[in-house]
């Protein structure tokens, strides 16, 4: 019997493409010549085998099919070594699907790569932000006591060095004035619109335009003033309770400032003013209803003190020019305890005078 039927299954197969050309299968050898006998043998042989796998996850209902043709099981085979994957006999759209997934599976790996790695940078980016964002905030807020305190200034940013390495620092203690001729100061204070700010380290009052002084030559226009308890100036070596520095600029950017010192007594209405004003909140101007006359805080005698010195504060610029009133101001208990519960204390430290030289009106 095998000697009748071998010799016929090559004839066979070449018949069943010429008939089915529509499947996408080659013959057995895949060079599109006859296959030899014992392939066909082994193809025939295997057969049963693919078919019972192909048939383990069919669904339990499903009706039972008479015997399959040998040819169709050789077909099957033949299928599968093109690598497709067949879902039902009778229909050759799936050959072409199969064939189609399994590819996918070899571009799977590589689109989970890509995106792992467009991924990854996302998290580290916004740890980056984190960690240099804090610091730098901190490092940049300057206090009058603790790790932010007058010692550590200079070291908090570059523009504060001066605070550590300046010759010509300020406040001082006055001491051995020069009695001179000295030119009187020339206010020219008049009635003016202001806003009160806490900004963190005193009251500040920003006054409106049109006051300003005339000193040695130069006019200097008032920018704003403000308050340290205690004063940061001495004079031969007494401190009183409160100061109030009134900042000026000239055209070229110099800085010109005069101190009224504030000692306890009678109180004193252009501080209630401003204490009237003072915003609820750290950060917040308030801009205040009517007027202020700061002729009213300047002391009846106008003889001062004068020295170059610099800014109390950072950056703690040098250049300035300082006039200090050598007759205090009085305040009130009552409104130097107001301005306590903000700020018990927010002077400097006094520097070294570093042998410069200060002149006293006589």
């Amino acid at each position: 019997m095998s000697k009748i039927r071998t010799p016929r299954l090559p004839h066979l197969i070449a018949a069943l493409f010429c008939a089915g050309a529509s499947l996408p299968v080659l013959p057995a050898d895949g060079h599109g010549h006859d296959a030899k006998p014992a392939a066909a043998k082994k193809a025939v042989a295997e057969a049963p085998a693919a078919s019972a796998a192909e048939t383990k996850p069919a669904k339990p209902a499903a009706r039972a099919e008479p015997p399959q043709d040998p040819m169709d099981k050789l077909r099957e085979r033949l299928a599968e070594k093109l690598g497709a994957t067949k879902a039902a006999p009778s229909n050759p759209n799936v050959v072409r699907v199969a064939a189609r997934a399994s590819a996918e599976p070899e571009h799977a790996p590589a689109a989970a790569t890509a995106a792992a790695h467009a991924a990854r940078p996302a998290a580290p980016k916004a740890r980056a932000v984190v960690s240099h964002d804090a610091p730098a905030g901190h490092a940049a807020h300057w206090s009058y006591e603790g790790a932010g305190g007058p010692s550590g200034w200079g070291a908090m940013k570059p523009e504060f060095a001066k605070c550590s390495t300046g010759t010509r620092q300020s406040p001082i203690d006055i001491r051995e004035g020069i009695k001179v001729q000295l030119d009187p100061v020339q206010f020219d204070y008049r009635p003016s619109g202001f806003r009160v700010i806490d900004n963190g380290h005193t009251v500040q009052v920003n006054v409106a335009a049109g006051n300003s002084i005339e000193v040695m030559g130069r006019r200097y226009d008032l920018l704003q003033f403000h308050f340290h308890r205690p004063s940061e100036e001495r004079i031969d070596g007494k401190q009183f309770d409160m100061v109030a520095h009134l900042v000026h600029k000239d055209a070229e950017g110099r800085l010109a400032v005069v101190a009224v010192l504030l000692d306890r007594g009678s109180a004193q209405p252009i501080v209630q003013t401003v204490w009237n004003n003072l915003p609820l909140e750290k950060g917040d101007e308030v801009p205040a209803k009517g007027s202020l006359d700061l002729n009213a805080l300047l002391p009846p005698e106008r003889s001062y003190f004068t020295y170059m010195g610099s800014l109390t504060t950072p950056p703690c610029s040098e250049g300035v020019l300082w006039m200090v009133m050598k007759q205090p101001v009085s305040i009130s208990q009552e409104q130097i305890a107001i301005f306590s519960r903000l700020y018990p204390m927010n002077a400097r430290p006094i520097q070294s005078a570093s042998g410069r030289l200060i002149k006293e009106s006589n």
